[in-house]
């Protein structure tokens, strides 16, 4: 069964991670993403452990489901193969500035020119309309200029970033619902049309969809940040051998906490008796959480706690998480023989549709090794491809 972007062909000109991530889950559900890449190969290739070079960890777990076609854009030979592909693909994106992709005549003007139905998706630091414009933007810069290093100091006592890349990610994942809409409202008008993504705008509104709290309103009715995700004891609870991730939220969860914890009276507590009181006071709150859950063993605790429907869980650790049952028994880490990296593990599709299943389709490519493949498909003739790799303007990599 095909997915559902069966039929949509991607030019993808994005490197490193937010936007190979995207483009991977475009990839992942049946569109043709062809990876553009300059003859050095995006930088994901060379980040982590390799068999080969080239092949990195970095570049095989998100760039799967794609073709590698390596062009040098300055020359004008390349820059003309693209806008020839345009005529026959759907979508385009890119994490340049976008400065550099008109520098290079690959702006929304040539491109729409060359196909009015393209949607063209630029994803970078800050949008256009604003001073910040055309600054170059990293995962580290975006969580401190979106407040989420504050978010941490708030929590901890210094500033830091979250040890993932979440703003690359989440970022990826707005490009691809952006790109989706775009395609759908396409399929009604007969219309391409641009779409920005900008970096510093998604993730301001991914911090303060919960922390703008007290200014949301004007004059403001309190300080910004939900107090319940700052507390420093907000976190997975010690048990006498190892941790549990234990969240109580209704006022019935709570009753039944307490007692099971042997203190049924910290149920009419003032502190505690209400979502509003319990939210004020959640620092002596957790604190308590965190001396109940240190007196018996993770199996006691997870037993009784599911006992009397009190979400909880083990907390999962990293470097053992491709064994956690459930995962196991959803195949969420999947194994896949690549062709000249022999056996890897992948990290599956996490959605399920019924009738057009996501999936692992292409083993990440190697550098160049779909180049002349996809210009012919694209019209070139095989003179016009010689002369190019003659030049220096195509690299195969078969």
């Amino acid at each position: 069964m095909s997915g559902p972007l069966d039929g949509i062909r991607v030019l993808d000109f994005t490197s490193v991670l937010l936007g190979p991530f995207a483009t991977m889950i475009l990839g992942d559900m049946g569109a043709d993403v062809i990876k553009i890449e300059a003859p050095a190969g995006d930088t994901t290739r060379f980040v982590g452990p390799a068999r080969h070079p080239g092949m990195a960890a970095g570049h095989l777990v998100c760039n799967r489901n794609k073709r590698s076609l390596v062009l040098d854009l300055k020359q004008p030979a390349a820059v003309d193969a693209v806008l020839r592909l345009a005529r026959g693909a759907d979508v385009l994106v890119h994490n340049m500035r976008q400065s550099a992709m008109d520098r290079l005549g690959l702006g929304y003007a040539a491109l729409a020119a060359a196909n009015p139905r393209l949607v063209y998706c630029g994803a970078y630091g800050y949008g256009e309309a604003g001073p910040y414009a055309g600054k170059p933007a990293y995962d580290d810069m975006i969580q401190g200029g979106a407040g989420l290093a504050d978010l941490m100091r708030l929590a901890s006592g210094e500033p830091r970033y979250m040890p993932s890349v979440v703003a690359d990610k989440t970022v990826g994942l707005t490009v691809v619902w952006a790109i989706s809409m775009a395609l759908y409202n396409r399929e009604r008008t007969g219309q391409g049309q641009r779409v920005e993504v900008p970096m510093l705008e998604t993730m301001a509104q991914w911090a303060m969809m919960e922390h703008q709290y007290g200014r949301t309103f004007r004059p403001a009715m309190g300080e910004a940040g939900y107090p319940r995700l700052l507390t420093r004891n907000r976190r997975p609870y010690r048990t006498r051998d190892g941790h549990v991730c234990m969240i109580a939220y209704t006022d019935k969860q709570w009753a039944r906490f307490f007692a099971l914890a042997g203190r049924p009276e910290l149920a009419r507590d003032p502190r505690f008796d209400t979502l509003g009181h319990r939210t004020e006071h959640v620092d002596a709150l957790y604190g308590l959480v965190d001396e109940i859950l240190a007196t018996r063993d993770t199996a006691e605790w997870m037993a009784i706690l599911e006992k009397a429907e009190i979400p909880v869980t083990r907390m999962g650790e990293i470097a053992t998480l491709h064994e956690d049952p459930h995962l196991k028994a959803v195949g969420m880490f999947p194994d896949q023989e690549h062709p000249s990296e022999g056996p890897m593990r992948q990290v599956g599709v996490p959605v399920n549709f019924a009738a057009t299943p996501g999936g692992l389709r292409r083993p990440a490519p190697r550098l160049g090794e779909h180049s002349v493949e996809v210009l012919r498909e694209g019209g070139l003739s095989a003179a016009e491809i010689d002369a190019m790799i003659g030049s220096g303007a195509l690299i195969d990599g078969r």
